[in-house]
């Protein structure tokens, strides 16, 4: 379909010389907010408030070292220097590098800490999804991660009924393209209504919530991966992304099984064994302060 519409302008805001841009103010937007929502998931499972605030001084560096390393390694032909590398000022960041080098990280961190990696990757998957919903409009901004053209059927049947401020958007070299980046954002959107669910109503074992979350992802990003215009290809027509989201998703599915079979998921996302017997997390945390009022009675009465 043809188009002629101009795009918005990548610019938020300019502070003096520095243009601040869209994209990193969106997905700056979509880590605070994700921080939020994981600090107060946290607190309320016994983890000290901090621990996610720590957590990301060390992951938010290593995602975006990983998400630029990743399409690198698949685009090495376009570049002719080290300095265009690192240079991220025109995108070039993958999402799969980003969350392989920030779970590997979470995954140190844990050790360090002497807490369990299953429990903070499961209070951390709705937070994912968070991140991942708002910095997909950050690609709608920069007019990126779109689909193919689009075709008067494709439009008269479904995409008529999305917004004109979107669509025009899709307007790239005289024509309406698909706005793959609204299918994964809604797709994401679905999930972490999944995630939620599962976590208050379903209280699974733990680990369940995580690698729920890496199946949905996956599952979805390898259909809308089909529909866009810039992928990495690994081998010939093969395109990077569909590739690691078949692996994940194989790789989720056993760990679920695996871990169930071997006993090594026989706790609660709450922290309550699977038994039913003992505190959960939550009751754990609560019945502490209590504790601390009992004892002082106790000295009390000695004196």
């Amino acid at each position: 379909m043809y188009c002629s519409q101009e795009p918005y302008d990548r610019v938020f805001i300019e502070l003096g010389p520095f243009p601040v841009y869209w994209y990193g103010f969106l997905i700056m937007m979509g880590a605070v907010i994700a921080l939020i929502v994981a600090t107060r998931e946290a607190k309320r499972l016994g983890l000290h408030k901090d621990f996610f605030i720590d957590l990301l001084v060390f992951a938010i560096p290593a995602a975006i070292v990983g998400a630029r390393l990743y399409y690198v390694i698949f685009e090495l032909d376009r570049y002719d220097s080290f300095m265009e590398m690192i240079d991220i000022r025109e995108g070039g960041l993958a999402i799969h590098g980003a969350l392989i080098a920030s779970v590997a990280v979470a995954y140190v961190y844990a050790k360090y800490k002497k807490v369990s990696f299953w429990k903070i990757a499961d209070i951390a998957a709705p937070s994912l999804l968070i991140g991942q919903m708002l910095g997909r409009w950050g690609n709608f901004m920069n007019q990126e991660a779109y689909g193919g053209p689009v075709s008067q059927s494709a439009y008269d049947n479904f995409l008529q009924y999305i917004p004109d401020w979107i669509m025009n958007q899709m307007c790239v070299e005289g024509a309406i393209h698909h706005p793959t980046f609204l299918y994964e954002s809604l797709w994401n959107l679905g999930g972490l209504i999944l995630l939620l669910v599962l976590r208050y109503k379903v209280n699974p074992r733990r680990g369940v919530i995580f690698l729920t979350y890496v199946i949905w992802y996956s599952f979805g990003r390898f259909f809308i991966e089909g529909l866009r215009t810039d992928s990495l290809y690994i081998v010939g027509d093969l395109r990077t992304a569909q590739l690691i989201s078949v692996l994940l998703i194989i790789g989720a599915i056993i760990l679920i099984i695996y871990r169930k079979q071997k006993g090594l998921a026989n706790v609660l996302y709450d922290g309550r064994p699977l038994d039913g017997k003992g505190m959960s997390d939550v009751e754990k945390k609560n019945s502490q302060p209590a504790k601390k009022k009992s004892n002082k009675k106790k000295k009390k009465k000695r004196k």
